[in-house]
């Protein structure tokens, strides 16, 4: 990291309180700065009124708003806005802003805790360069932050660049400050894992502020190795079985991912071979189909072939559904996401 003066969310309340009170205001000035970039969207301090012009002024020059700055900003027809963000050290994420189609109802904010990521599925463009470092608990915080400036959040997934499990102390002070400041609790957030049945154990005993997923690919220990090199040699069901034991601590239900790559994992054996595994369990099946990387080669399924895939866990009793990504055309769906542009 270079040698920025700390951002104001890097601060913790009676720091951020102290720097104010250092340049001439109020401690509660601190936390009018904290509402007005969490709940309304404002990223820039002359925006904020409710400090003297001599305030802001002051602060603008010795204690930058956030660290993050907007490199690039691609937009879909949909209307899914995804960010780059670089950060001072010349890092770069991406977040992605998916309004509702439902007029009014608020967006989901997609968010990261890597730069990279260490799991390196060859069908996600998110792990091309393997992990280049954690992300800092204010920098997950700031993509909400550039998020909130787009229009109102109703929820959230943490399921972006990296893979949070290996990020945890980081996330879940990120996930803190969200659910006081921008009032997305547990049950609007979502964390997407590979699922680490230990980690997944300890989190369970400790009322987690989440709602978990489980990216899962294959039903075949080999072929998850393949598809999710970080889990080689983590049986299929010592993942599942923690799962289980997520849902009997927290009562909350898991959704298991699975990318659909033609050819690869959607055939009638794997969809089979999947029904076995999830039959009654207290779970939902979430089907995703690849969305195109440059250079995976790997295929996208046509949608017949994927409810079919789905209609074999239906009629074994599994909850499943088949999610086509939004922001597909603007590189911003599922396993889309890069840390810099164009890559």
């Amino acid at each position: 990291m270079t040698d920025s003066p700390r951002p104001f969310f890097a601060l913790a309340l009676d720091e951020a309180e102290q720097a104010v009170v250092e340049r001439g205001g109020k401690a509660f000035h601190a936390r009018i700065v904290r509402r007005e970039a969490a709940e309304r969207g404002v990223l820039a301090y002359e925006r904020m009124t409710g400090l003297s012009t001599a305030l802001r002024t002051r602060l603008a020059a010795e204690v930058p708003l956030v660290s993050a700055r907007e490199v690039a900003r691609r937009t879909s027809a949909d209307g899914t806005v995804k960010l780059l963000l670089a950060f001072p050290d010349g890092r770069t994420v991406e977040t992605v802003f998916i309004p509702s189609r439902t007029s009014g109802k608020g967006a989901t904010l997609c968010v990261s805790t890597q730069v990279g990521c260490p799991v390196r599925c060859p069908f996600c463009a998110s792990g091309k360069d393997g992990l280049l470092r954690n992300l800092a608990a204010h920098e997950i915080v700031e993509q909400y932050l550039f998020g909130r400036s787009l229009g109102e959040l109703s929820r959230s997934v943490v399921m972006g660049i990296g893979e949070p499990l290996l990020n945890l102390d980081a996330l879940l002070a990120a996930l803190a400050f969200v659910r006081a400041d921008i009032g997305l609790g547990a049950r609007k957030t979502t964390v997407s894992t590979v699922g680490f049945p230990e980690r997944l154990d300890r989190l369970s005993l400790a009322d987690p502020p989440f709602q978990l997923a489980i990216s899962l690919h294959s039903p075949d220990d080999e072929q998850r190795g393949e598809l999710v090199p970080a889990m080689r040699g983590v049986p299929v069901e010592d993942v599942l079985a923690a799962g289980d034991r997520w849902f009997e601590r927290t009562g909350r239900e898991i959704t298991y991912e699975y990318v659909l790559l033609s050819g690869t994992n959607d055939t009638p054996g794997h969809a089979q071979r999947l029904a076995q595994r999830m039959r009654g369990r207290r779970a939902t099946v979430n089907l995703i189909p690849f969305n195109p990387v440059d250079a995976s080669g790997y295929g996208r399924p046509r949608s017949e072939e994927a409810e079919r895939f789905r209609r074999v866990l239906e009629e074994a009793g599994v909850v499943a559904t088949v999610r086509w990504s939004r922001g597909v055309e603007a590189d911003a769906a599922c396993g889309q996401l890069r840390t810099r542009e164009g890559t």
